[in-house]
């Protein structure tokens, strides 16, 4: 006997999932924006080194990117609100077990393997997935903007909590407070439960769209898939550097630890800004020219922190700077998988771009602390960081991206 869901579930309000899918980012992405607060308290507690703390939110990012495709084709499959809520109770495991680790290869297993896993289908492509096709086409960038300024929200609220909880909890108390927060996700990912071909309905009607196996094979051989797969690596890189690596740079360099998390709380707080104006400028200009002065803003914000002297001032304007820049990509690039490929396997095909994000996320995070471990500060690793977004602000310009089922539109004969 085959199970039918209800009609209201099987076509849930745009809206609904909407608020459901930005507060389930908001948590997801808020706590996870907090974890280089955490980087200090382990190590003068269990005696490991940043280049070992960097590893598990190294291997997180990893874990996060590899399992990415796969999740976001079981969300294709199977609806996103399933994926979700499995998502949800992961995550408050993997934080509940960090609680309780005393070794870096604890920190490994739980922030790393099951946090990383946990994440696949509680941000970015489970959600867009879920979202962006119930949306008219005119709308879907300020839909995606929307859902990415969720990250922001919770980055710019949950940072702050997360250094009151630590300084009042310790750290293995924040991290079970965390998990109950995480927990919450499970209920809210009822607000995306549908039949997995309802949130395709509005993008397929009368479009004709393609087969599984026939999208796969469209993006494989398409060169501007593969150019967004390496800019939205250099992405990755620049996220996780900067958040796991700030506050401990700004401490090294004499600044109260509060800065680092005050930071961290600004570049969630302008990006709520960036995210929205980023999906508005998806819908309203070429999305390809928007990415590439995305990047080329990033090497000179990073650029001129670099050679003003490190002072709260300097610090707090980094942070406005990076983070109205911070993750304006997630709509752009997802935008253009959408407008070439069309929607209705978005959340497989941007799944793909997502793991190239998290393998440049991976040496971010592990490859940062590698550099300061061997040579004792964090400069080589600012210069990689200037160098890579100056390639992905040239590697996006040449991107075809006029939709493929409109130029073999043109392409068949009368």
């Amino acid at each position: 006997m085959t199970l039918t869901l209800p009609l209201h579930l099987r076509r849930p309000s745009p809206w609904i999932a909407l608020a459901c899918g930005a507060v389930i980012v908001t948590i997801a992405m808020g706590i996870r924006q907090g974890f280089g607060l955490f980087m200090r308290p382990v190590e003068l507690d269990l005696g490991v080194g940043r280049e070992s703390f960097g590893l598990a939110m190294a291997v997180q990012n990893l874990i996060f990117g590899l399992a990415q495709p796969f999740v976001g084709a079981m969300a294709d499959r199977h609806g996103p609100g399933r994926v979700a809520a499995a998502g949800g109770l992961l995550y408050a495991v993997g934080l509940a077990s960090a609680a309780l680790v005393s070794s870096a290869f604890g920190l490994t297993v739980t922030l790393g393997v099951l946090v990383g896993l946990a994440m696949t289908g509680v941000t970015f492509v489970v959600v867009l997935g879920a979202v962006v096709p119930l949306m008219p086409p005119g709308r879907r960038g300020a839909a995606a903007g929307i859902v990415t300024a969720g990250g922001s929200v919770g980055q710019f609220l949950l940072v702050p909590a997360t250094q009151i909880a630590v300084e009042g909890l310790g750290w293995r108390g924040a991290l079970a407070a965390a998990a109950g927060l995480a927990a919450l996700m499970v209920p809210l990912a009822v607000g995306l439960v549908r039949d997995p071909a309802a949130g395709a309905a509005r993008a397929v009607s009368g479009a004709g769209e393609i087969g599984f196996g026939a999208a796969l094979r469209q993006a494989a051989g398409h060169r501007g898939y593969w150019l967004l797969n390496a800019g939205f690596f250099v992405c990755g890189f620049h996220i996780a550097f900067v958040s796991t690596h700030l506050p401990a740079f700004l401490t090294d360099a004499g600044l109260d630890p509060g800065i680092g998390a005050r930071a961290l709380a600004l570049i969630g707080l302008f990006n709520i800004l960036g995210s929205y104006a980023f999906g508005v400028a998806a819908d309203r200009l070429r999305k390809k020219y928007v990415l590439s002065w995305i990047y080329f803003a990033r090497a000179a914000v990073m650029a001129l922190f670099l050679l003003a002297p490190f002072t709260p001032l300097t610090a707090t304007l980094f942070a406005c700077a990076i983070g109205f820049l911070w993750l304006g990509t997630v709509p752009l690039t997802s935008g253009l998988v959408g407008q070439i490929f069309g929607v209705r396997y978005l959340s497989t095909l941007f799944g793909i771009v997502f793991m190239s994000h998290q393998v440049g996320a991976f040496l971010g995070a592990w490859g940062a602390g590698y550099i300061f471990t061997r040579t004792g500060s964090y400069d080589l690793a600012w210069s990689i960081s200037i160098g890579i977004a100056l390639l992905a602000g040239l590697l996006n310009l040449p991107i075809r991206d006029v939709p493929l089922m409109r130029r073999d539109a043109q392409a068949r004969p009368a």
